[in-house]
């Protein structure tokens, strides 16, 4: 499968403060490349690293298997993005804004065409209404039509969902996922929440404070024969005791207040039966993937459970 993206080592240092430590990753054409971690881990920084707005103290970055250093201008053009929030003039209308924005970008985009990607976005019937008159959610639609203008293969996307409301987020999940399967555009998306990575990423990394923690794909980041299980009962002890006589004892963990193991997420029924067949009543099951009990444990340390060992 064709690369399209991958650094090497990238390293951003501001003063005394290293933002991004000797990052290290690929995309491949046709990914929906979920680039996670918790706000301030060097998300937006190597997203503008690789949009060329900021330089890197060292590394390298090659996207369409050309040198940023060195192909730029050419790199740059073939590329869409929305930083934070997009940057639009609130006082025109989408219409006006997706035409300025063509001219910016020297395409040649008619009525016809700007029409056709305000109707991608759901905003179509809005087309003359100004922008300032727009939800966050639209706003970011507006800001993808933007980055769709001229066409680009790769799209990066930093923190679409931020400020939407519920039905922002599932309209932009579903933006996204048309930009891969119906667009076959490759998408990179960064996000502080891996359940938003979940739903729309085939490939993802979890960095912290600047550094690569894991990558790989969604599916095997987040198999659910990896499951990390927290078990309050009537009787901790016994249940203890009593899960030590089983197929699960590997992993089980006795703590102050619960219990816990890792199981796979089929065999959790069978764990519940077990236990009430003991006599053994159960307060509380609350089953986490693996990788998200390790990225709760970066997000919220002072909530942290420690994961179950392996």
């Amino acid at each position: 499968m064709q690369t399209i993206l991958e650094v090497k080592n990238l390293t951003k240092h501001y003063k005394q403060h290293t933002a991004v430590n000797e990052l290290s990753f690929h995309v491949n054409q046709g990914d929906v490349y979920g680039f996670l971690g918790q706000n301030g881990a060097g998300k937006s920084t190597t997203i503008r690293m690789l949009l060329s707005l900021i330089q890197p103290t060292s590394g390298e970055i090659y996207i369409f298997g050309n040198d940023l250093n060195t192909h730029r201008n050419e790199i740059l053009q073939n590329i869409g993005a929305i930083i934070e929030r997009p940057d639009l003039y609130k006082y025109l209308s989408a219409y006006d804004n997706l035409s300025i924005f063509a001219k910016i970008s020297n395409m040649k985009a008619d009525r016809k065409k700007i029409m056709e990607e305000l109707d991608r976005v759901g905003l179509a019937d809005r087309y003359n209404s100004k922008v300032n008159t727009f939800s966050q959610g639209m706003k970011q639609r507006l800001g993808i039509a933007v980055a769709l203008i001229h066409n680009p293969s790769l799209i990066i996307l930093d923190e679409p969902t931020n400020g939407l409301d519920p039905q922002g987020i599932a309209d932009m999940r579903k933006l996204i996922l048309s930009l891969s399967y119906e667009m076959n555009k490759t998408v990179m998306v960064s996000s502080h929440l891996l359940s938003e990575i979940e739903l729309i990423a085939n490939r993802m990394i979890v960095i912290d404070k600047g550094k690569k923690i894991v990558e790989g794909s969604v599916r095997e980041l987040l198999d659910p024969s990896k499951t990390s299980l927290q078990i309050d009962t009537t009787d901790n002890d016994l249940a203890f005791v009593t899960l030590q006589n089983t197929n699960w004892t590997g992993s089980l963990v006795r703590k102050a207040d619960r219990i816990e193991l890792q199981i796979s997420k089929s065999d959790i029924p069978l764990l519940v039966k077990h236990l009430t067949e003991s006599n053994i009543g159960i307060h509380a099951l609350q089953p986490r993937h693996s990788l998200e009990a390790y990225f709760l444990s970066l997000t919220n340390p002072e909530n942290h459970v420690e994961p179950v060992a392996n």
